[in-house]
């Protein structure tokens, strides 16, 4: 596999040219190793089975890499328009398994692999001719035309991982090695484990905003650690070392379990890793394409569940408080063993990067000072939830790639694995998975007095997300109402019957108003395009509490909680939250009788065409309430799509009539608009008042 050695691209030194011809041919590699690892898939009827209930089928993820380029690179302005609206619509959403990711097969009408191959390579070519033409200069930062285009490739590095863990899970006769027939053959005699002493020392965390490298927003920012004194296993558990536990009846000893854990044990009726497979009285192991007799000597490969229940019930048996390493300690390790990071590689140091099996190996293979693995072979898992560092915020193109998983579910993997390129190989490299998640991921336990501080950011803090909070569930400012508030009684006023109907909001944003509606109609629908938003209004309906903090003045904050039963919100279970593009809305949002659209024309970058196919989803006498502030900017709408604000022929065309001149060919404006003033609070001492323009219209 060293064909696919796929090292992220230094972003800083070089020449322009010499940098371009660089990316064309990272990007090349990648794509290619991409479609190699679908070239494992023999049976093409494989590419549409669940390996994983909890996953799209494989047809999915085969289209989602290329569709996420397109859809990137139109929000970017680097293609003028989408290839194929209907692909980038259902290859768009449905990776992590959030509570708003739509799993239902009724929903999605696949296309075949041939339709998904060939537009694959319609993207391929067009990305390949914009690397070629567009201009570059360095360094290559946030900023930048290319960081857009290395956002897809390592997105797509990110997915030949998870997809192969995917095809791990197909049936094996469906499957053939391909490329990646360079697995580990050989099984060599067990070293006993032991643990090795670290020397406190404080570490510091998080990579610098200048960095040489592509980084994920949550890479970004900076923290100091104090760690403390700890003893460290010098190998990774092997499946050898596993195996006593399951010897000593592990999964059916509830105490050794955290509560989550023994949930999981019993929904899965686990009695062993999921890639083992019992042979007898003895085992084999699924390798990614291939069932080969049990390798003693490779690293277990478990979720978090698993090796947090291996160390409690090691505890035991050794009298010692072992537990998995934090991130911090993790950082000390390396540290410790001077580990160097990609660019100083002339090879791969470990397991890594594809630059030596295509399987994980033994476990005392790669040597880093006393001990092994430290990166590379297979993931390790950390007592670490994800969260930012202090300094974090999120990159525009891509808003909810972290802050989804910022919910105290996810924990840390670090060190990569066999099949780790790019960024992953990096040792920023920050991937954090639910704990029941199944990655190839082991894990290497520690023996520490200190109990760690588990972080988890229970308080939103993401700088945009709060202030909709607060303006949707906080005080009210100026003696204005909150806008939903103001919207929701003129659909009181005007629909009838409502709790026969339906109502589907387009613009969510965190969920005030389809909360208040969920009170009077029979079912309703709330779409949001970024899940950053979603998420605040799933937790309240979820768990009944929204905690997030806001601005009050400098560095200080204000922690709000907001409580569901003071909502007076008894019962939303006929409300579902969903992430969607109402630019590319599935098929399945029709047949509605009301329709909301608050403050969603501005956000889009064609606005005409969506007023002009809105009547498509709606029932008989349907009823569209409008909302909008009408502050078109070019950076989001180009002028020729405003629908007013304009002067056309030295006459000014207000935005109004611009729809009214869209609309009245379906609708009938029932209600002249009326102005609604509310108030957007930025901190204490600042707030901004806004003027959103509602006008109703009714089907004809």
């Amino acid at each position: 596999m060293t064909e696919f050695n796929l090292k992220t691209p230094d972003l800083i030194n070089g020449t322009p040219e010499e940098k371009r011809k660089e990316i064309l041919d990272y990007f090349l590699r990648t794509f290619e190793l991409d479609t190699q690892l679908y070239n494992t898939i023999k049976e093409e009827d494989a590419f549409f089975m669940r390996a994983d209930p909890l996953r799209h089928p494989l047809i999915f993820y085969f289209g989602h890499t290329a569709c996420f380029f397109v859809n990137k690179l139109v929000l970017a302005g680097l293609f003028p328009e989408h290839i194929n609206p209907k692909f980038e619509s259902i290859f768009a959403i449905g990776v992590d398994e959030m509570s708003w990711d739509d799993l239902n097969e009724e929903n999605y009408d696949w296309p075949t692999v041939a339709e998904v191959r060939a537009y694959r390579n319609t993207v391929k070519e067009k990305i390949t001719h914009l690397i070629l033409e567009l201009p570059l200069q360095l360094p290559i930062d946030w900023e930048s035309k290319f960081w857009p285009i290395l956002m897809g490739i390592e997105h797509q590095n990110i997915h030949i991982e998870t997809s192969s863990v995917l095809i791990r899970q197909l049936p094996i006769d469906k499957l053939q090695s391909g490329k990646f027939n360079q697995t580990f053959q050989e099984d060599p005699p067990i070293v006993e484990n032991q643990l090795i002493a670290v020397s406190p020392s404080e570490v510091q965390l998080g990579k610098p905003e200048h960095h040489q490298h592509y980084g994920w927003d949550l890479e970004y920012g900076s923290r100091n650690e104090n760690v403390e004194a700890f003893k460290a296993s010098k190998m990774l558990v092997s499946n050898a070392e596993f195996l006593e536990f399951i010897k000593d009846k592990g999964y059916q000893t509830k105490q050794w379990w955290t509560e989550e854990g023994w949930s999981w044990v019993a929904y899965k009726d686990a009695q062993h890793p999921q890639f083992w497979i019992k042979d007898g009285s003895s085992y084999k192991l699924r390798l990614m394409t291939e069932i080969v007799p049990m390798k003693w000597s490779f690293p277990v490969e478990i979720n978090y569940l698993e090796a947090k229940a291996f160390c409690n019930w090691k505890s035991v048996q050794t009298g010692k408080k072992l537990r998995l390493p934090t991130e911090a300690e993790w950082k000390r390790l390396i540290e410790v063993a001077n580990v160097k990071d990609v660019q100083f590689w002339k090879k791969a140091p470990g397991n890594i990067n594809l630059e030596h099996y295509t399987s994980p190996c033994p476990v005392n293979t790669f040597a880093f000072d006393e001990f092994y693995d430290l990166i590379g072979n297979v993931w390790q898992w950390t007592e670490t939830p994800i969260t930012g560092y202090p300094g974090f915020k999120v990159h525009p193109l891509y808003d909810d790639f972290s802050t989804p998983t910022f919910d105290g579910k996810h924990n840390l993997i670090k060190g990569g694995s066999w099949i780790s390129t790019g960024n992953e190989a990096t040792l920023h490299a920050r991937y954090a998975f639910r704990r029941h998640f199944y990655q190839h991921a082991g894990f290497r336990y520690i023996e520490s007095a200190h109990e760690p501080e588990i972080r988890v950011d229970s308080y939103e803090t993401d700088e945009e997300v709060v202030i909709s909070c607060e303006q949707n569930y906080g005080d009210d400012y100026l003696e204005m109402k909150k806008l939903p508030l103001q919207v929701i009684e003129f659909i009181q006023q005007t629909v009838k019957d409502a709790s026969s109907k339906t109502l589907l909001d387009l613009n969510s944003d965190t969920g005030r108003l389809a909360f208040e509606a969920s009170r009077l109609f029979k079912q309703v629908t709330a779409l949001d395009a970024s899940a950053r938003f979603i998420r605040p209004a799933i937790e309240l309906q979820k768990n009944g509490l929204l905690r997030y903090q806001i601005k009050d003045e400098g560095e200080l904050s204000i922690f709000k909680d907001i409580l569901i039963e003071d909502l007076k919100i008894k019962n939303s279970q006929n409300l579902v939250f969903m992430q969607d593009d109402v630019m590319k809305l599935k098929d399945k949002y029709r047949n509605f009788d009301v329709i909301v659209a608050l403050n969603l024309l501005e956000e889009l970058r064609k606005p005409k065409e969506f007023l002009s196919t809105i009547n498509e989803r709606f029932n008989k006498d349907g009823l569209l309430f409008l909302g909008s502030t009408y502050q078109w900017q070019e950076a989001i709408t180009k002028k020729e799509n405003w629908l007013g604000g304009i002067k056309k022929d030295g006459e000014p065309i207000q935005s109004i009539d611009g729809i009214q001149q869209i609309l009245s060919t379906h609708f009938e404006l029932i209600q002249p608009p009326v102005n609604l003033s509310y108030v957007i609070r930025n901190s204490s001492r600042k707030l901004e008042v806004l003027i959103s323009e509602l006008s109703i219209w009714k089907m004809k």
